[in-house]
């Protein structure tokens, strides 16, 4: 595809954690995800991808080709006979004609940000869309060290029922939280995967950057804390294929500890990264 990107990249993306829940985990009563073998903290890809939705939709609201296809306004079946009738094909019928299944994806990823960067499985209902690869992944966020949850039981002074009003006057309840975790996340841009499906392009790059950047910024609530992106460290390929494996290009970001007493800030760390970059790879740090 003409405008799609040319080079590709990996990412690693580093940010903390404060007096809050980074991802609740509904199989253990909401507390903080971690890894149950060694105590690490866990952030799931869903999440981080998520809070880059929420941020896209927000700067973008309105803007044509920028609409969030995983979000909760309605179904995705409606939304993929949408793509089959903004292009005056025949509906209902459960994608027996190939041409009319890529015609209505096509629509589908110069519509939807989300699409265009992580791709979807549009495979349901009677107007399906097919599969789409995205260009975009991200794996699980994981802290540096092992994180101890914790949880505190807090009163609530408003009674929920006019009969639990008759007898006391506030209501107990539980908040999960983690003291402080610093957690790492990398990331992969496939300008292959951009080339010959969805079309991710430059402009998709740069704003795929900056929500990263921010998608923390418009997100903050109670149950979260402070959570801030510290680190955005990217690389470069001066090829769409890539000049190095990612494996090698990632180790070339480390973190360290500045003592042994528990931590409770970034100045609790030191980043490192080592800028002797293989031939064809460039180190770029926006943040």
């Amino acid at each position: 595809m003409e405008n799609a990107i040319k080079n590709r990249y990996e990412f690693v993306m580093l940010f903390d954690v404060e007096n809050g829940n980074p991802n609740g985990d509904p199989d253990a009563g909401n507390m903080p995800r971690t890894d149950p073998e060694t105590g690490h903290g866990i952030v799931t890809d869903v999440c981080l991808k998520r809070k880059i939705r929420n941020y896209v939709e927000l700067v973008k609201e309105g803007e044509g080709g920028y609409n969030i296809l995983i979000k909760s306004n309605r179904s995705l079946n409606s939304k993929f006979k949408e793509a089959y009738e903004a292009n005056d094909l025949k509906t209902g019928q459960k994608g027996k004609s190939s041409n009319d299944v890529k015609a209505a994806q096509e629509y589908i990823c110069a519509n939807y940000f989300d699409v265009r960067a992580f791709g979807a499985v549009m495979s349901t209902g009677d107007d399906p869309c097919g599969v789409v690869r995205g260009p975009v992944q991200l794996n699980f966020a994981r802290s540096i060290e092992p994180v101890f949850t914790n949880e505190i039981t807090i009163t609530r002074q408003a009674v929920t029922s006019d009969k639990d009003f008759e007898n006391k006057q506030s209501e107990m309840g539980k908040k999960s939280f983690v003291s402080y975790g610093l957690y790492r996340a990398e990331g992969y841009v496939s300008a292959m995967l951009a080339q010959k499906v969805t079309g991710f392009s430059e402009d998709d790059l740069e704003l795929l950057w900056t929500a990263i950047i921010n998608m923390f910024e418009n997100d903050h609530s109670a149950a979260r804390g402070k959570m801030c992106l510290r680190k955005l460290f990217i690389f470069k390929h001066s090829s769409a294929l890539g000049n190095a494996p990612s494996n090698l290009l990632f180790d070339k970001i480390t973190v360290s500890r500045n003592s042994d007493s528990p931590a409770r800030s970034f100045s609790d760390y030191t980043v490192t990264a080592d800028k002797s970059m293989p031939e064809g790879v460039e180190l770029i740090e926006r943040i």
